[in-house]
């Protein structure tokens, strides 16, 4: 594994920054001398990060975002630019899930809503941020997919087909390495100690939300910070393009295959 290096001069933007994951990591890249960049619809959560990472002595800076509109999109990663004068790495990690009821059950603007913030604002990011990356000389993209993008996930079906979709976005933007100098890698955890199960269980009616809570309670939770440090390695190590990383409570991060290569 190549040297691990500092992070010093380089500049970071995390969508979903406000809580989370998302919150962990862009302390992280901050701890290890990046400027980040705080991206959320969330103003208050936003802020809120904003002041951990200063009061750490880190630098940062939040522009509101909604990932859903291509607009702020572009806005973001120019705000990046105009703040810090470059962009060298992105962690598209905002995301949210089905609530209650579940798919098929779930209305449509639900699932086409879970669509655009999981898979299309990944898509969208990564579009908007590869003509600063490659006029920077390269940078790194790291996805925020989810164990459910590598099982069959029937508890959310549709949070699962969005998670299936970054995993297979990421390897298949492999070829951005040789080309441009930008490395896209993915992350994928298991259960995360975040808002986001939460939110799941106040959706959904008083039985199902105690035999959920009860099915969570013997699930240990993976701590934010956990996955930070999966994200720090797939920015420091240049070799890593294309790959899925798994993150499970209490085992190593692994680089998982695609299930099979193409003839």
């Amino acid at each position: 594994m190549p040297e691990v290096k500092d992070l010093k001069g380089k500049v970071a933007l995390v969508t979903g920054a406000g809580s989370g994951i998302g919150r962990a990591t862009a302390i992280a890249l901050a701890n290890a001398g990046a400027a980040v960049v705080i991206a959320d619809i969330d103003d208050e959560g936003g802020q809120k990060t904003l002041r951990l990472v200063e009061e750490a002595g880190g630098k940062a800076a939040f522009v509101h975002t909604d990932v859903t509109n291509w607009e702020d999109l572009e806005r973001m990663v120019a705000f990046a630019e105009e703040t810090f004068g470059r962009l060298d790495v992105l962690h598209n990690n905002a995301g949210i899930n089905a609530g209650w009821p579940p798919f098929p059950q779930s209305p449509r603007e639900r699932w086409i809503k879970i669509i655009d913030v999981n898979l299309s604002a990944v898509i969208g990011g990564t579009q908007a941020a590869i003509p600063v990356m490659r006029r920077n000389g390269g940078g790194v993209i790291i996805n925020s997919a989810s164990l459910a993008g590598l099982i069959a996930y029937s508890a959310d079906p549709i949070y699962a087909a969005t998670k299936h979709g970054v995993v297979g976005l990421t390897r298949a933007l492999v070829f951005l390495k040789d080309e441009s100098n930008i490395r896209v890698n993915c992350i994928c955890p298991g259960f995360v100690d975040t808002p986001l199960p939460r939110r799941r269980l106040a959706s959904m009616p008083a039985e199902e939300r105690g035999r959920w809570e009860k099915i969570l309670g013997q699930i240990p939770m993976i701590p934010p910070s956990e996955v930070a440090e999966a994200v720090l390695e797939l920015v420091r190590d240049e070799s890593l393009a294309g790959e899925v990383m798994a993150i499970q409570y209490g085992q190593p991060c692994r680089l998982v295959a695609p299930p099979m290569q193409a003839m």
